[in-house]
C-alpha cells in the first residue's frame, strides 16, 4: 500500500510539473497561420489543451501552478457557482484541438467544476503543410461546413468525401421531386445520414466487415460498398450476404431499409440525461413553460439551491454518434440559447435501475 501511495504522489507531482500545450510551438509545426472567424460555439473543454501566451502557469489538466496568484480564479469559480453569467472564451482553433487566448481561469474554474463544455469565441487556424492528416482534416472540415451534420463522419482516405458529397446531394433532388417544395442541403444531409447511411453501416456491423478491415473506419466501408454498389454496380464476395442486402439503387436501398427499419431494433436506443439549470428569476416560469413544451423533455423541476432548475431529457439516437455529442447539440440548440438561461450542467448516467409502476 505504502508503494501505490507514493508512486500515486510522484503521478501527481510529475502531473502538476507538466505544463498545457503551447499553440505557438503547434502553430509553426503545422504551418497554420491563414484564418477563419467561426464566430462563439460550444467547445468540449477536453477539447481545450492549451494556451496562447500562458502555459507556463498551468498544469497538463489546466489546473493553476502554485506560482500563480489564485484570488481571480476563487473569484470566477464563485461567479460560476452562484450561476453568474461571464462572457465567451477567446480560443485558437488547429485542427480538433482548441488553445486559450483569453479566458485562461475561467477554462480551469470550468474544468475544476466538472462542466463539460463552454462558450468561445473562435478563431480557426488553417494548417497549411500537405501532410495527409492535414489533407484529410481541409477535406472533412469542408464537408461538415457544407452539410453541418451533428455527426462524426471519419473518413482515411483522400478524396472519399466528394462520393458523399454527391449522394447527399442526389438525394436532395429525391426529395425535392417526391415533396414538390425546396429541401436545404442540411435536412437533405440529415435524411441521407439517418435514411442511407446509417441503416447501411449497421449492415457492414451485422455482417462484422469491419473486423476483416481493422485499420478502416465504418465510414470508410460505407463509402467504399457505396459507391461500388450504387455507382459501378460490381458483385462482390465480402460479408454475409450482402449483395441481397443492397439493392444497385440508393433509394431502392432507402425504401428496403425503411420496410425493415422494425427488424433493425440495435440501430436506435433511449438515453436519458438530466440537465441542471441556473436562470434569471424573472424568467424563471416562462422558461418552463417553454422547457415543458418540448418533447424530448419529460421532467421540468424548480428547486431550492445553487441551481434553480432540473430537467429530465429522453432522446433517442443510433449507435453511431455518442450519448454526449447527441445530448450536447440538443441542450446547446434547445436549452442553452433559450433567454433568461445563465448556466447549464448536463449529467449522463453511466447505469440506471427504476422501478416499474403498478396499476
Amino acid at each position: 500500500m505504502n508503494i501505490f501511495k507514493g508512486l500515486l504522489r510522484k503521478f501527481e507531482k510529475e502531473n502538476t510539473k507538466a505544463e498545457v500545450k503551447s499553440f505557438s510551438k503547434y502553430q509553426l509545426k503545422e504551418g497554420a497561420f491563414d484564418t477563419i472567424e467561426r464566430g462563439v460555439q460550444s467547445v468540449p473543454l477536453d477539447r481545450i489543451v492549451g494556451s496562447v501566451g500562458r502555459y507556463h502557469d498551468f498544469d497538463g489538466k489546466f489546473r493553476i501552478k502554485q506560482h500563480v496568484p489564485r484570488d481571480r480564479f476563487i473569484r470566477i469559480k464563485r461567479a460560476m457557482l452562484n450561476g453568474k453569467p461571464l462572457p465567451p472564451v477567446k480560443l485558437y482553433q488547429i485542427k480538433d484541438e482548441y488553445y486559450a487566448l483569453d479566458g485562461n481561469h475561467r477554462i480551469a474554474a470550468a474544468k475544476e467544476l466538472e462542466h463539460s463544455e463552454i462558450n468561445a469565441c473562435i478563431v480557426e487556424f488553417i494548417p497549411s503543410k500537405k501532410s495527409l492528416d492535414n489533407i484529410l482534416y481541409q477535406e472533412r472540415a469542408a464537408f461538415n461546413k457544407k452539410f453541418k451534420l451533428p455527426y462524426s463522419i471519419e473518413l482515411t482516405e483522400l478524396g472519399q468525401y466528394s462520393f458523399l458529397e454527391k449522394q447527399i446531394i442526389l438525394h436532395k433532388t429525391f426529395l425535392e421531386k417526391k415533396s414538390g417544395r425546396e429541401i436545404s442541403l442540411k435536412d437533405a444531409a440529415e435524411d441521407w445520414y439517418k435514411t442511407i447511411y446509417s441503416p447501411l453501416v449497421s449492415v457492414i456491423k451485422q455482417g462484422h466487415l469491419n473486423y476483416s478491415f481493422p485499420e478502416r473506419t465504418l465510414s470508410d466501408l460505407y463509402a467504399y460498398i457505396s459507391h461500388h454498389q450504387w455507382e459501378e454496380g460490381k458483385k462482390r464476395k465480402y460479408g454475409i450476404g450482402i449483395d441481397q442486402l443492397i439493392p444497385k439503387d440508393m433509394e431502392e436501398f432507402r425504401k428496403k431499409m425503411e420496410k425493415k427499419k422494425f427488424n433493425y431494433p440495435e440501430m436506435k436506443r433511449k438515453i436519458t440525461a438530466f440537465v441542471l439549470m441556473t436562470t434569471t428569476a424573472k424568467d424563471e416560469f416562462k422558461i418552463m413553460e417553454n422547457l415543458f413544451s418540448i418533447d424530448e423533455i419529460k421532467e421540468v423541476h424548480g428547486v431550492n439551491g445553487d441551481f434553480d432548475m432540473i430537467v429530465k431529457i429522453e432522446i433517442e439516437r443510433d449507435l453511431l454518434s455518442s450519448d454526449a455529442e447527441v445530448i450536447s447539440l440538443f441542450v446547446h440548440d434547445k436549452i442553452r440559447l433559450m433567454n433568461g438561461v445563465k448556466t447549464t450542467r448536463t449529467l449522463i448516467p453511466s447505469f440506471s435501475k427504476t422501478k416499474e409502476k403498478k396499476e
